[in-house]
């Protein structure tokens, strides 16, 4: 609330079935802070609400996806009706906490672009989706960016993607937060951070910060 008081973020993204979702939602209403949902397939659901058979699911998912680094990129027929169902039942329930559906979807880990939810096609046509990071070639290999390449074609071809997509942890020098926000003066650009992350908190509410970003328009996700 501090950053958003700030006028440092325009947008948030929320879990569902966490300790704490309940109370963030409350937060996120009253303050009127766009919020999309931060789809959970990684972490363990905390909230005593979630049933049991959905940590189940959830939990045959976890065990895939964590048991090693190319698990995304993997196809698992077996978690086909899983993957479906989790993220079916989170988004019930961020309208139930919200009140309404979505204005976008992302994923904790980025595990919404894993394999079985881009070739099952289980993000709704349409919807506002959070691309892969952007990379040039002087930091990433060609198999790493051409792979990128490939997931942002197919979402942009059925969702609504921003151009470019970025880290603050990997861009806290002014230097590399000019060339964003270059960028942002041409192009819509989402820039992440995690303001629990204190260098980020307190990079976020520097007048450095500040004056860098004041030269391109911030916007909140559903007005992209």
């Amino acid at each position: 609330m501090v950053c958003l008081a700030a006028n440092r973020i325009s947008a948030a993204s929320a879990m569902v079935f966490m300790q704490d979702s309940e109370r963030a939602a409350a937060l996120a209403t009253a303050s009127g802070l766009d919020v999309g949902l931060h789809i959970n397939f990684t972490e363990c659901f905390t909230a005593s609400e979630a049933p049991s058979s959905l940590r189940l699911h959830q939990e045959r998912i976890r065990r895939f996806l964590r048991a090693n680094k190319y698990a995304l990129v993997i196809y698992n027929p077996f978690l086909r009706q899983a993957f479906r169902e989790v993220f079916e039942a989170q988004v019930n329930e961020f309208a139930r906490l919200y009140g309404r559906e979505p204005s976008r979807f992302d994923g904790h880990q980025h595990m919404h672009l894993c394999s079985n939810m881009i070739l099952d096609r289980i993000l709704p046509a349409g919807a506002k989706v959070r691309r892969s990071f952007s990379f040039d070639s002087s930091e990433k290999n060609f198999f790493n960016r051409y792979y990128r390449a490939l997931i942002d074609r197919y979402l942009a071809a059925r969702h609504r993607i921003g151009d470019f997509f970025f880290a603050l942890s990997q861009h806290l020098s002014i230097s590399r937060l000019q060339r964003v926000v270059e960028l942002a003066k041409t192009y819509d650009v989402e820039l992440m951070t995690h303001p629990e992350v204190t260098v980020e908190f307190e990079g976020l509410l520097s007048d450095e910060f500040a004056s860098t970003i004041s030269r391109a328009q911030l916007a909140t996700l559903a007005s992209l």
